[in-house]
């Protein structure tokens, strides 16, 4: 099967080195073509270039992007995109002047999406999250993280990740998944942290591995969560079973995290509205991704991250939506988009780079995905016709994409 979109207005992102990631002032590089095509055979990129340059080519399916731009579809490397149920009564709370931390200890927040999911039905679960991310889909999403974390009891955490595998047999969209069972502490453990750390060690972690549910170890490494110490802790546990780090930490506090991450040698960090100099330091000695979730201050109405600072002292980040029912009830990247350039000072160019190559590599799949390059995945979004790449931010409430190909297909 070989389709060609062709008379394209811009085609963004491409790249003849395969770049893993983008950093600091490369950021802003964002490499493109005027007047061009992609040819896709099958679910890759068979080539591309200019129009002028274009052969004759024997195709099953011609696409006219006249006046569009094609960029490589959205990376969202951080979301919880499976859960039972919303959670519209804490927007309320919220709205009457509860933070965040106020409603996760009267048992809200996270405590409540774990009731709610341990009494919700596996073949429930997987109706819902595969209707949201048919829904991120429609947004341009073509590669996406999901992780635990809402179950909180072996056989909840283990339903949670056993819909995620359902979810990649029943899509093209490449899924990775995050255990996360060291989300928040459930009211059973409140007086007993050891015991549930030894149960995610020694109960949880053994059954994920044994059955392959989960590519990553995630830890809510935060005052209201765990401390450094039991995110170390359960880091090491999870290398044990060959489960990689990628850690919530500095969403409200500088404790430490970043540093014990970066020493585990994580994928990536993410959330990230608080940092220090000491923090991006020690980001800029490794391979560590920082990834900033913009909707999620948005929405709890808290302060950004400091993109600007961070890209400005050499550093790469990536974008994701950090979709979940509590703090970022959406899965919206373009709003994202938007959300770095308005609030935290990131230009388009820069916004695109931590939506697409880096978010990529915050899971791994740059090699992939993330760009478009010769032998990649055709997972592409076509736009509707419009002017420049600064039109894709700036009209924050406005649809843009037209067509969405995953694996060569529209």
């Amino acid at each position: 099967m070989r389709t060609l979109i062709s008379n394209i207005q811009q085609l963004l992102q491409t790249e003849s080195t395969n770049k893993a990631r983008k950093q600091g002032l490369e950021m802003q590089q964002l490499p493109m073509l005027e007047n061009a095509y992609v040819l896709v055979e099958n679910d890759s990129i068979l080539d591309y270039g200019k129009m002028g340059d274009l052969k004759e080519q024997q195709v099953d399916k011609n696409i006219d992007a006249s006046g569009a731009f094609v960029l490589p579809t959205w990376c969202d490397s951080h979301t919880h995109l499976v859960f039972a149920a919303t959670r519209e009564g804490e927007f309320i709370d919220k709205i009457q002047g509860c933070s965040y931390e106020e409603i996760a200890r009267k048992g809200g927040g996270i405590l409540n999406s774990a009731r709610k999911l341990q009494d919700t039905p596996e073949e429930v679960l997987l109706a819902s999250a595969y209707e949201r991310l048919q829904d991120v889909r429609s947004y341009g999403t073509g590669a996406i993280e999901i992780k635990s974390g809402y179950g909180l009891t072996l056989a909840a955490e283990l339903k949670m990740l056993r819909v995620i595998r359902q979810l990649k047999t029943m899509t093209k969209i490449p899924i990775k998944a995050s255990f996360l069972g060291a989300h928040a502490l459930p009211l059973a453990y409140k007086n007993n942290r050891a015991g549930y750390i030894d149960l995610i060690i020694n109960k949880m972690l053994p059954q994920i591995a044994e059955e392959g549910l989960a590519d990553y170890i995630d830890v809510f490494c935060e005052k209201v969560a765990f401390s450094v110490k039991e995110t170390e802790q359960l880091m090491e546990a999870g290398a044990r079973y060959g489960l990689k780090p990628k850690i919530h930490t500095n969403q409200f506090n500088c404790m430490g995290g970043i540093q014990a991450s970066v020493a585990h040698q994580a994928v990536s960090v993410d959330h990230l509205e608080v940092i220090n100099d000491a923090e991006i330091d020690c980001l800029l000695q490794s391979d560590t991704m920082a990834t900033l979730l913009p909707s999620a201050p948005f929405f709890i109405n808290d302060h950004y991250p400091q993109a600007r600072k961070m890209i400005d002292a050499g550093l790469g980040v990536a974008l994701a939506t950090d979709y979940n029912p509590g703090s970022t009830p959406s899965g919206n990247m373009p709003f994202v988009l938007s959300l770095a350039c308005i609030k935290m000072k990131m230009l388009p160019e820069e916004a695109l780079n931590a939506a697409t190559i880096n978010g990529a590599y915050a899971m791994e799949l740059s090699d992939t995905l993330g760009s478009i390059s010769l032998g990649k995945k055709a997972n592409l979004i076509i736009t509707k016709p419009m002017q420049s790449i600064a039109y894709m931010p700036y009209a924050f409430g406005t649809n843009w994409v037209e067509k969405v190909m995953i694996a060569g297909e529209v």
